[in-house]
């Protein structure tokens, strides 16, 4: 396989949220109470049927506005420094994020949503239902996130990777 393989996405909808700029916007769903909406284009539509059967939906998406890549990132919830793959910072080798979030309604191509951490105008690449058999894991350890994970509820962005 080749080392250096260009991929290219072409973005399926637009999210749209009260957030339009990182500092202050919740670094993770479960923190996060915001509604906004999610619009898929006219050529995706028919690729929307059925998903109001599902109270949640996965949403992954462009991080358009992240920084630079760096392989070691200083996370929200620590004051050292770690492997970025180890975090969940923004700024990555590709740009691509991933959220949870409850899906309250849908009316035509218009998603709507709560639970948003994600800026306005962020380009949307895929929708997936989140089913907790598929999705949920017992697990035995989650590394640095430890001792720090108690600080989520109150965390925000402070603008660190931009």
């Amino acid at each position: 396989m080749k080392k250096n393989i260009e991929i290219n996405y072409k973005p399926i909808g637009i999210i749209h949220s009260l957030f339009v700029e990182a500092k202050g916007t919740p670094i993770q769903t479960t923190t996060s109470n915001a509604e906004g909406t999610v619009e898929i284009y006219p050529e995706y539509i028919v690729g929307l049927k059925d998903i109001d059967g599902f109270s949640h939906i996965i949403l992954l998406y462009h991080f358009h506005l992240s920084g630079k890549p760096t392989m070691e990132v200083k996370p929200f919830l620590d004051d050292s420094t770690h492997g970025v793959f180890a975090t969940r910072a923004p700024s990555r080798p590709n740009s691509i994020g991933i959220s949870v979030v409850k899906l309250v309604r849908m009316k035509g191509n218009i998603l709507h949503v709560k639970g948003l951490d994600i800026l306005d105008g962020t380009p949307l690449l895929d929708i997936k239902p989140y089913v907790p058999e598929f999705d949920s894991r017992e697990v035995e350890k989650i590394g640095w996130l430890e001792k720090r994970v108690r600080g989520l509820k109150s965390a925000r962005d402070d603008g660190r990777f931009q």
